[in-house]
């Protein structure tokens, strides 16, 4: 099996999920502060979804459709959350996306993590752009796509549907040259 390369940076390292994360995940996930800020999360998270949500991300590598990392902290390895970069290989795009879970918020880990993800995606991936979406409601996630240089464009009214009704979410993205006029030094990753 096929497995995402490990990407460090200052405090964390990006890997490939293991079954052993399972309980992690269940537990992070199921966390309704976090379920609610995410499209496909369901709620409650029960027995066995992690398994199937990892077999799922383990699918979309194979077909070469995702990368999907688990966020731990590099000092002890602990398991803080997941980031994903969706692929679509014909117009070399990237969308972008991730949750931590509740007692590791605001920390700076998911800026940090993202960093990482779009450096990855360009520098290695050599994708084109990358984008990403937040729920209206959801500033933390779009104050981590403004940290990360992605720009605001747009607001899609009723973009999604989550627990039977519509939400409005907010598009974020970066070219390629957006990513290589950035500051080098706010580069802080090892790829």
């Amino acid at each position: 099996m096929r497995t995402a390369p490990p990407l460090l940076t200052e405090r964390l390292l990006l890997r490939s999920l293991t079954l052993e994360d399972a309980p992690d995940i269940q537990r992070l996930a199921g966390e309704y502060g976090v379920a609610a800020t995410l499209c496909y999360m369901p709620h409650p998270y029960e027995d066995g979804m992690a398994e199937e949500w990892m077999r799922s991300c383990s699918e979309k590598f194979e077909h070469d459709k995702a990368l999907n990392f688990a966020i731990t902290q590099k000092t002890d390895q602990s398991f803080i959350g997941a980031i994903e970069i969706r692929l679509d290989p014909e117009i070399e795009d990237g969308e972008l996306g991730f949750w931590i879970g509740k007692p590791y918020w605001g920390c700076g880990y998911c800026t940090e993590a993202a960093e990482a993800v779009v450096a990855y995606g360009f520098e290695v991936l050599k994708l084109k752009r990358i984008c990403a979406y937040h729920f209206q409601n959801n500033l933390a996630s779009g104050r981590v796509l403004q940290k990360i240089g992605m720009r605001y464009e747009g607001y899609l009214e009723k973009f999604v549907q989550k627990r039977n009704q519509c939400e409005d979410s907010i598009g974020y993205g970066m070219l390629k040259a957006d990513y290589d006029s950035q500051d080098p030094k706010n580069k802080k990753h090892e790829i």
